[in-house]
């Protein structure tokens, strides 16, 4: 399968927030077709590259960049938060710019440099009515009909929040995947683990749908913090503690503003014997 770069190959940069990684292509500047097939091959940690997701960059029209998201399983993925503050931090630097805008499936997002290496975006207002999450039937997204009564909050993909007394000891690995594939949520679900430490302070495991396991998300941690804030136990700004690191979280009247750490770790470039042997 032929894939449009350089003569050499397709470039492609690495990228990482908080221990969750990312894949970038920038496509600004030429047509680079990203098939499902490309990201699989591309997501194989032992035979690609790795990644928890896949971001690519391109022109538009009424934002600094448009950027399209895809899971390490090659499936879509309208939403990204920790790839949007990598790729605001990366334009940023570029422009010199101390904000910007970035246009994805999940509307029309601000970031700013929020000072001390950190990145700020805001990722939009939670989706809290059960068709826009989007569960199978009409019920309170507050308590899902799930053992351990999760709460189910949309950020642009679907989230499932699990609140416990110990994130611990909950063996992620195996029940992340059966409460993805739960018939209660069509398009399948992230799965979070919440333990709260205090009013200001949640600590959050994570299980990326298309992914698995993941170190930290972006739209996961604003999940968890809008989840237990609407229950009650938090209070609209919390520091996440995630295995990566923390993501701090501030529910506004605008939106879901996250603030944390980037990295672009290096750049590369796929050869032309990798891209044909897709």
């Amino acid at each position: 399968m032929q894939q449009t770069g350089t003569d050499s190959g397709l470039p492609f940069m690495k990228m990482h927030g908080l221990g969750n990684d990312f894949v970038v292509i920038d496509a600004r500047k030429a047509d680079i077709p990203v098939s499902a097939e490309l990201v699989r091959a591309l997501g194989d940690r032992h035979r690609g590259v790795g990644f928890d997701q896949l971001a690519v960059i391109t022109l538009c029209a009424d934002a600094d960049v448009h950027l399209t998201f895809f899971n390490a399983d090659g499936s879509f993925s309208s939403t990204c938060g920790n790839a949007t503050r990598c790729i605001a931090r990366y334009i940023m630097d570029e422009t010199g710019q101390p904000a910007m805008t970035l246009r994805t499936e999940r509307g029309l997002l601000a970031a700013e440099d929020a000072g001390n290496g950190l990145t700020r975006v805001n990722m939009g207002q939670p989706q809290l009515d059960w068709q826009d999450i989007p569960l199978a039937e009409a019920m309170d997204t507050l308590t899902l009909p799930i053992e351990g009564a999760p709460v189910g909050v949309g950020m642009g993909n679907p989230h499932c929040v699990f609140i416990v007394d110990d994130a611990g000891i909950v063996p992620i690995e195996t029940f992340g995947p059966r409460v993805e594939h739960h018939p209660l949520f069509p398009q399948r679900t992230n799965v979070e683990i919440v333990q709260v430490l205090s009013r200001e302070s949640i600590r959050l495991r994570i299980w990326e749908r298309g992914t698995g396991v993941t170190l930290a998300s972006g739209s996961c941690s604003c999940a968890s913090a809008v989840a237990t804030a609407r229950l009650g136990l938090t209070g609209r700004r919390v520091n996440v503690h995630v295995d990566g690191g923390m993501i701090e979280i501030d529910w506004r009247d605008d939106g879901v503003w996250m603030t944390a750490p980037t990295a672009h770790v290096f750049n590369g470039t796929l050869t032309r014997a990798f891209l044909e042997a897709l």
